[in-house]
């Protein structure tokens, strides 16, 4: 059966707030604000960037390659996580095209990290930075991400074929 050759995916993440953690989005440290509470270090945007490549090359998702359940993925770094996922998709003749995600949160501020976050995601994607959006909105104060409890991540990501036969490999 040929895949083809472009492959869009979705992934979501979202976390409550912890004031024990250090804040980390996309790889990029966020001063002065609570963390996410999670089994590895929380990084939503990370983990909703690999749901939606994992998604796309139909490989599964984030918890499956990575169970919380595995003391080893604790308090993991998830762009290592990330990076991981680019590589499965690379074996799967996939690569990244391009990366659109929102953050979802009253607090903090997106917008002053958004180009770091896009540097550090493109490094780890191996794409050109203007492949990658990150962007925040708020939630009008509704609900619990608008009450400040924790945030939420959407990502889209599109793949597409690295070979020019379409066929998948099969070793």
């Amino acid at each position: 059966m040929k895949m083809g050759s472009m492959r869009i995916g979705f992934g979501y993440d979202s976390h409550r707030f912890d004031e024990a953690r250090p804040l980390v989005l996309g790889g990029v440290r966020i001063p002065d604000h609570p963390g996410l509470l999670g089994h590895s270090d929380g990084d939503a945007i990370a983990h909703a960037v690999t749901d939606a490549l994992l998604g796309a090359a139909a490989l599964g998702d984030i918890g499956q390659h990575f169970p919380p359940s595995e003391s080893q993925w604790k308090d993991a770094d998830s762009m290592e996580l990330l990076a991981r996922a680019v590589e499965l998709i690379g074996e799967s003749d996939l690569r990244v095209c391009n990366v659109d995600v929102t953050v979802i949160t009253e607090q903090p501020e997106i917008a002053p990290n958004a180009q770091e976050m896009v540097a550090r995601l493109s490094e780890v994607l191996g794409t050109a930075p203007d492949a990658i959006s990150v962007k925040g909105k708020t939630n009008e104060g509704m609900g619990w991400i608008g009450s400040g409890e924790g945030m939420a991540v959407h990502a889209v990501a599109l793949l597409e074929r690295s070979r020019d036969d379409g066929a998948r490999r099969t070793s």
